[in-house]
């Protein structure tokens, strides 16, 4: 989906970013501790916690770090709680947006989270308001220069992938959650470097948005990232090329 593929990029440089600020390990260290919480420290038996822990490798955190993160899930470590929370709203142009949230305090995210929609000409719905839109999936973006479709078509869809597509100068590869280990496994016994992959969700169908909302979208989904309780943010919409380079401009 162009939306989704839109704000991937974003996100990629973003977190390139991040990464020197220390905000994805703070990010990959919630996860690892609540998916330990809510499933025990054993990676080989819990499927959320080794995926918390693949994407935290991906982002280079140390394996000192990592485990601190299991010991507090576990009890074994200090540390708060935190609560997983998924917010719905609208954007400009009724956009649909989803905020995945961890949190030790949902009274102080929730007004904090809304100020933030209010501000950049949006809204916080009603729970249930536009989930319906998305689906979850595992998603992979390969640059197109270090593979072929032919290699990840026998490559992926063989580790479980369910569909490959071509993006200007990059391959989306896209999977169900339960398989995204394997999948992400097998790309990389076959030393396919990717740029980017996660677990998030992906609009059914997207809104093309232009002119001052487009602007307005993309400092709201900008800012939504970069609140310290936010997990991921996912939305359903299309801007138009030309428009969007100046954006990111």
């Amino acid at each position: 989906m162009a939306g989704h593929s839109h704000w991937a990029n974003i996100k990629r440089k973003k977190e390139a970013v991040d990464a020197k600020r220390g905000k994805i390990w703070t990010k990959c260290s919630k996860a690892i501790t609540v998916a330990a919480q809510l499933g025990g420290g054993d990676p080989a038996a819990n499927p959320r916690l080794r995926l918390a822990i693949t994407d935290a490798k991906s982002a280079r955190m140390p394996n000192d770090t990592i485990d601190r993160a299991i010991k507090k899930g576990t009890g074994e470590g200090k540390g708060d709680a935190f609560e997983e929370i998924v917010y719905e709203g609208y954007g400009p142009a009724g956009v649909a947006v989803m905020v995945d949230v961890l949190t030790d305090n949902r009274n102080r995210t929730a007004p904090e989270l809304r100020k933030l929609f209010d501000t950049h000409g949006g809204n916080l719905g009603a729970a249930g308001c536009v989930a319906w839109n998305f689906d979850r999936k595992g998603v992979f973006h390969l640059p197109a220069d270090k593979t072929t479709e032919e290699q990840l078509l026998e490559v992926a869809l063989e580790a479980g992938a369910e569909d490959i597509q071509r993006e200007e100068e990059s391959f989306r590869v896209t999977c169900e959650p339960e398989v995204y280990s394997d999948v992400q496994e097998a790309l990389e016994a076959a030393g396919i470097e990717g740029e980017n992959s996660s677990v998030s969700r992906v609009p059914k169908d997207v809104i093309e948005v232009t002119g001052d909302d487009a602007r307005k979208l993309m400092h709201l989904l900008s800012t939504l990232d970069d609140h310290d309780d936010v997990q991921d943010v996912s939305a359903n919409f299309s801007i138009p090329d030309a428009e969007m380079a100046e954006i990111d401009g």
